[in-house]
């Protein structure tokens, strides 16, 4: 059962739509208009040939194309498999800086049966942007997301 109301929107909004990559951008979207001071909301998708993160949808300015697993705050959240939170991307060992404008992030790994899809990634420019009630809405709203996909 869904909590927040971004997750009950995205739900309504994927039901009966099977289309990855329409469901990814809708949900990039939806975020990018429902949550305040940030910018940039959207997918990187993993290759398993390559071991890397790939760009996918999103909203906000252009981005890195690749992430190898590991590198930069998605590819650590990617290889430990867990939620990154940090208050300052600057003070991040390896930060890839792909906008100077962003000062915070999270993101969030997507795997669903034990495969891993990628991760969601939300940039703030604001320092500090991301509390720990967000993560759990965003880990919420990843499960919702994953149900659909």
């Amino acid at each position: 059962m869904t909590n927040s109301l971004l997750s009950q929107q995205l739900d309504a909004l994927l039901t009966n739509e099977t289309n990855f990559i329409a469901n990814l951008s809708n949900a990039s979207a939806l975020l990018y208009q429902s949550l305040s001071d940030i910018n940039w909301a959207g997918f990187y998708l993993y290759d398993e040939t390559n071991d890397e993160l790939h760009l996918g949808p999103f909203q906000g300015k252009v981005a890195c194309m690749h992430i190898k697993n590991g590198s930069g705050v998605c590819g650590t959240a990617l290889q430990q498999q867990k939620v990154l939170r940090v208050d300052n991307v600057h003070e991040f060992a390896g930060h890839i800086a792909c906008d100077s404008a962003s000062n915070s992030e999270i993101v969030v790994p997507l795997i669903k049966d034990d495969k891993i899809i990628g991760v969601l990634d939300i940039d703030s420019p604001s320092l500090s942007r991301f509390s720990p009630e967000d993560e759990v809405e965003l880990v919420e709203f990843s499960k919702i997301l994953l149900k659909h996909i």
